[in-house]
């Protein structure tokens, strides 16, 4: 019986620790709409996940969210507002992209230190998938350092399953 109990209230705290890091977190997540210059003018283009890395404006987001010609868009926050961005830089092989948004007061997230990683380790993941705002679902790191294949080559890095 007692099991039963540590396993529910070991449950229950980490349900609170999930639940106080998504309101922590939260309004550094972007939800981004790109959108691509045409002869008729801008035309969605995709959407995506970003976060917030610094108050004047830098957001990491994934390349494949930005890719292609005349990469830019909008980018939605939880507390309502709606600012520009452009695409700073792309590495396909990362699978990462920075873009400047349109703010210089924007509340940037608290990174964990990737370094500290172990497999094993829970880890909540944070963003907007088609659009559904402040989505959060949390995983198991399964393994470190693997090469994944990406359209460009081969990426390297975390993965959780």
């Amino acid at each position: 019986m007692s099991a039963v109990i540590d396993e529910a209230a070991a449950l229950d705290a980490y349900s609170r620790v999930v639940i106080a890091t998504a309101e922590r977190v939260s309004p550094s997540v972007a939800n981004l709409r790109v959108t691509r210059r045409t002869r008729a003018g801008r035309m969605p283009a995709g959407a995506g996940s970003g976060v917030v890395l610094t108050s004047d404006g830098f957001i990491l987001t994934s390349a494949h969210v930005v890719a292609g010609p005349g990469r830019g868009g909008r980018a939605s926050l939880v507390d309502g507002r709606e600012i520009a961005f452009k695409v700073i830089g792309a590495d396909p092989f990362s699978d990462l992209a920075v873009l400047r948004g349109e703010a210089d007061d924007l509340p940037p997230a608290e990174l964990g230190d990737a370094d500290a990683l172990r497999v094993g380790q829970l880890v909540i993941a944070i963003g907007n998938p088609h659009g559904f705002e402040s989505s959060v679902t949390a995983g198991v790191v399964s393994a470190l350092g693997r090469s994944l294949p990406a359209r460009s080559g081969r990426a390297s890095g975390s993965s959780t399953t």
